[in-house]
């Protein structure tokens, strides 16, 4: 008896694509310092996907184009919506820009100069993009969005690497007709250090930044007041991280103590500039320092603002915690957008 075939192997069945939502969306983007992320919003300002790439601003200018735009693909295609549906991007970058031509005039962390931002993103995507700094954007995603909604006016200030400041008036950031403004940590005060580039002037974030705290951390361990930072960090000024400064402040180290008090004061003389410059009614505060410290910042800004400020200026002035956290710049950048392009 004939032995029977073999029976015919079935064609494995082609893996089906998953269907792409058809829906309007925008693309938000947060240029740092070391790392870049692009969120996918939808009309209501939900993440619908995201994408982050580390930066590596030494990399040069034409690597970092490359990446943006590679990262804002990524954050479309796993959000899953379907690409035509993009109705523009938002970018908030670290350092001065031009929002009128949409370039990034310079980013002193990354070292580029001159970035072509808006042209850049317009012949990728060929739709409307809009180029602010990163703490005007993230302070107009708070205006809109998070602690500062429902305020006339909303002065955001966030010390990190440095210390940043953006501020809303009647729903319009302050800015100059062809630079973004509000450079807070670049306010010039009496008294010197070894980097001053003026001898006999300091500017704020040399006294205020998370640099300026690591700075001195590593001097303090390398003296042996920090005994148990140094033990985990060994004074390194990359591994002085914000919530590493943070638990000594709480340990309560005698040296970290007093340097987290004296840099709020100085920033209390910083913010107390602006508030009689400008009388905000609102003034929230964000970044990793505040995150870990909030009641100290919270509680001794509004001391020393008082303390600097002229009183009527001062008094009534409410001060919040920022809401948005780290999706705030991708949500105030398409937030502006979308306010300036009526969409």
């Amino acid at each position: 008896m004939p032995a029977k075939p073999p029976p015919k192997s079935k064609k494995p069945a082609k893996a089906r694509k998953p269907k792409l939502k058809k829906t309007p969306f925008w693309v938000g983007f947060d240029l740092g310092g070391t790392k870049m992320l692009a969120c996918v919003l939808d009309a209501g300002y939900n993440v619908l996907g995201t994408a982050r790439k580390t930066t590596n601003g030494s990399d040069g200018q034409i690597k970092g184009r490359k990446k943006i735009v590679n990262a804002i693909h990524e954050a479309i295609a796993e959000a899953g919506v379907d690409p035509a549906g993009l109705q523009g991007i938002g970018i908030g970058c670290p350092g001065l820009v031009n929002p009128e031509r949409g370039i990034l005039i310079n980013a002193p962390n990354l070292g580029w100069n001159n970035m072509g931002l808006a042209g850049i993103l317009k012949n990728a995507f060929n739709k409307p993009v809009a180029v602010l700094n990163d703490v005007d954007a993230g302070t107009f995603g708070e205006y809109k969005l998070g602690a500062g909604k429902g305020a006339r006016s909303l002065l955001g200030v966030f010390p990190g690497t440095g210390v940043g400041a953006g501020f809303v008036y009647d729903g319009r950031l302050i800015m100059g007709r062809t630079v973004s403004a509000m450079e807070l940590g670049m306010i010039y005060l009496p008294g010197t250090h070894l980097g001053s580039a003026e001898f006999g002037a300091v500017i704020l974030e040399d006294l205020t930044s998370r640099l300026a705290l690591a700075s001195q951390a590593g001097v303090a361990c390398y003296r042996g007041q920090l005994p148990e930072l140094d033990r985990k960090t060994r004074g390194n000024l990359r591994d002085l991280r914000s919530k590493a400064l943070a638990n000594s402040y709480k340990a309560g180290d005698e040296a970290a103590l007093v340097m987290f008090r004296n840099g709020v004061r100085y920033l209390g003389m910083g913010v107390a500039a602006v508030v009689n410059l400008f009388a905000p009614d609102h003034i929230t505060l964000g970044g990793g320092l505040v995150e870990e410290l909030p009641d100290l910042y919270l509680r001794t800004l509004k001391e020393e603002v008082a303390r600097y400020a002229l009183p009527p200026l001062a008094r009534g002035v409410r001060y919040s915690l920022a809401k948005l956290g780290g999706g705030a710049v991708a949500v105030g950048s398409v937030a502006w957008l979308r306010e300036n392009s009526g969409k």
